[in-house]
């Protein structure tokens, strides 16, 4: 019986289901997003290497942060936005696994980072005395290098799980790119074991940092509320705030669509929760940072001073 199967060699992503006039509107506005999401993040990233004011750890991780978010949309946008053009273009079947290996190395890699940046900010702030020699060069570059490796190599765990399963038959992906999930449903075998992994997986770069991260916030409040002058307070909150929100609205939609419940009418929602995950947090996440973050400002303000005095 699987001598007659034929063995799939490519997908079609089935992206959004509209008619041709939503398609080149969603087209249009989808492309506005993915520009200003490579020039914001590009932004601050030129920033930081320009500005000797913004050599610190803090930023040190923002700059990896903004190269994740920019990885993050290379590696999803074009494909959606070449689908919108043509709805019957397919993706092929290495092209789809790259795609599903790239963003789980980007999306396990932000979620460590996120996790690094707030232990960053906890010693900044609950023992400033020691921070300069707890947050030393050598740490900060230790603990992105891990970040980086243990994204990539949970990825690659997903990936030697994924590769060895027969696809055969549909080749329709309900998605608009590779997403683990989407694919593991077109496999003529037996997932049991992908989905228990995939749900690990999140579990332990989800929930895990996400409470490391809330137990870290619980006590940078708690020395906040003991700062008593009024201006202290301000700045310890404005350096953290802008993290919170980032955090906020990755591990929010995050922990939705991977611990939530897979079952049930919400499969279609989590596709555009997820859209929103890969397209809209990598756009907003450097206006944030620009908008919330005094010393970003003040650098931006400095470079533009500078440009109209040469």
């Amino acid at each position: 019986m699987a001598g007659n199967q034929t063995v799939v060699t490519e997908f079609l992503l089935l992206g959004f289901p509209l008619g041709p006039r939503m398609q080149v509107l969603l087209f249009g506005l989808f492309s506005l997003f993915y520009t200003f999401t490579l020039l914001g993040n590009g932004a601050i990233l030129g920033l930081i290497c320009l500005d000797p004011r913004l050599h610190t750890p803090m930023y040190f991780f923002l700059s990896h942060l903004a190269m994740v978010d920019i990885a993050y949309a290379c590696n999803t946008v074009p494909r959606m936005l070449l689908n919108l053009l043509d709805p019957a273009m397919p993706i092929s079947f290495g092209g789809c696994m790259t795609q599903t290996f790239l963003f789980l190395t980007f999306a396990h890699t932000e979620c460590l980072l996120l996790v690094v940046m707030s232990y960053d900010r906890y010693v900044a702030i609950c023992q400033p005395l020691r921070y300069s020699s707890i947050m030393g060069w050598r740490v900060c570059i230790t603990l992105v290098a891990i970040s980086w490796i243990l994204g990539v190599f949970l990825a690659l765990v997903h990936l030697i799980l994924l590769l060895p399963l027969p696809f055969c038959g549909s080749q329709n992906i309900n998605h608009f790119f590779c997403e683990i999930m989407a694919v593991l449903k077109l496999a003529c075998a037996d997932t049991h074991i992908n989905e228990v992994m995939v749900l690990a997986g999140a579990v332990s770069v989800l929930v895990g940092p996400f409470s490391s991260i809330v137990v870290s916030y619980a006590h940078i409040l708690c020395a906040i509320l003991k700062i008593h002058s009024g201006e202290g307070r301000q700045k310890a909150f404005s350096t953290c705030s802008s993290h919170l929100c980032v955090v906020g609205l990755f591990y929010g939609t995050a922990i939705i669509m991977y611990v939530g419940p897979q079952n049930g009418n919400s499969k279609e929602q989590k596709k555009y929760l997820l859209l929103f995950h890969s397209l809209l947090n990598p756009m907003l996440n450097p206006l944030i940072y620009s908008l919330r973050n005094r010393e970003v400002k003040h650098a931006l303000q400095r470079m533009l001073l500078k440009e109209r005095a040469s």
